[in-house]
């Protein structure tokens, strides 16, 4: 048996009954776990599998492939402000999935585990914005070791991933930039034209 602290991050369904659940996890990166018969309503998992929630859990590890099996799981955070409208859905949603397409199943990455679950901890109390998006694909360019003085993030991201979440047009679109301007021209011109701001929307964790 595996503990771990996680953050589910994907359902699939497995059947009529059960999950296969995608988690971010602190010791041992991204995984799979199946949750047999979680979807029932009699299920000990029933009300702790859903996005976004953090929690502590216990699998046990697959005799052969990567798909292991879900034992126990305890939820610590819930995150229910990202279920306050579709905008904060699809951010973290897009956050999610960025982050699983950028690193390795299984290999442990707590800086890049870190970063995702302050992410999805900013944006479920002070909601989504233009300037929150920026700044963790800012922060995954930098941990991922491909940022690059003058270049976007998302230039960098792209060319190093392929491509990123087809939600981000829609979320580009969606999150006007009113609500990132302050009262400085040159910052506001800064968030509109792409360029980078160092300065982060939520605040960060001093390195271990």
């Amino acid at each position: 048996m595996h503990p771990a602290q996680a953050t589910l991050i994907r359902l699939v369904r497995l059947g009529d009954t059960s999950w296969i659940v995608h988690w971010s996890t602190q010791e041992h990166g991204l995984i799979r776990t199946v949750a047999k018969a979680a979807r029932r309503p009699s299920s000990p998992f029933a009300g702790r599998l859903d996005l976004f929630h953090a929690v502590d859990m216990v699998f046990q590890r697959a005799r052969r492939g990567d798909l292991h099996s879900l034992r126990e799981v305890s939820v610590v955070r819930r995150r229910d402000g990202l279920r306050q409208g579709y905008p904060s859905l699809l951010l973290a949603g897009y956050c999610c999935r960025l982050f699983e397409s950028a690193v390795e199943p299984e290999h442990s990455e707590p800086m890049l585990h870190d970063l995702l679950n302050r992410a999805l901890d900013h944006l479920a109390t002070e909601g989504p914005s233009l300037r929150a998006m920026r700044h963790f694909e800012r922060e995954l360019a930098r941990l991922l070791g491909i940022a690059q003085d003058g270049v976007p993030a998302e230039a960098s991201l792209r060319r190093h991933l392929g491509r990123l979440p087809e939600s981000r047009d829609e979320l580009s679109a969606m999150l006007t930039p009113h609500a990132d301007l302050d009262s400085s021209t040159s910052r506001s011109s800064a968030i509109l034209s792409s360029e980078p701001i160092y300065d982060s929307p939520w605040t960060p964790r001093p390195p271990p």
